[in-house]
């Protein structure tokens, strides 16, 4: 599975964001594909995920009632709706794909495919 991850930029403080992350190659698998954001020095941190089949979504505390996780599964492809960013918000952020039991969702060692990485930037 390839993941190509799209979106990223720079927004000033209370903006909004969309990413992607396309999908391609065994996709037909019902993995879940999530968000994580990364800052230097710090380790992956879990946004949120979708899974496949059941269209069930989670997300961090933290993101809750900002940002939103989608998917299209005809493109292969999910989304994150990023809304009222905060200086905090600035990362990279990363998609993956794997099939993590539902107590690992939040884990990255339990996704075996990652996207490249796109750069969110907010400024205050």
């Amino acid at each position: 599975v390839q993941l190509q991850a799209s979106g990223g930029g720079l927004v000033q403080v209370g903006g909004s964001l969309r990413l992607s992350c396309a999908a391609s190659g065994g996709t037909s698998r019902d993995y879940v594909m999530a968000w994580f954001r990364q800052t230097p020095g710090n380790e992956r941190e879990f946004v949120a995920a979708s899974r496949r089949n059941s269209g069930s979504t989670t997300s961090a505390d933290f993101v809750k009632g900002r940002f939103t996780v989608s998917r299209d599964n005809a493109k292969n492809t999910v989304y994150l709706q990023m809304n009222s960013l905060k200086p905090e918000d600035t990362a990279v952020y990363y998609c993956a794909a794997g099939r993590p039991i539902s107590t690992m969702t939040s884990s990255p060692e339990a996704y075996y495919y990652w996207g490249q990485g796109t750069q969110v930037t907010v400024s205050s």
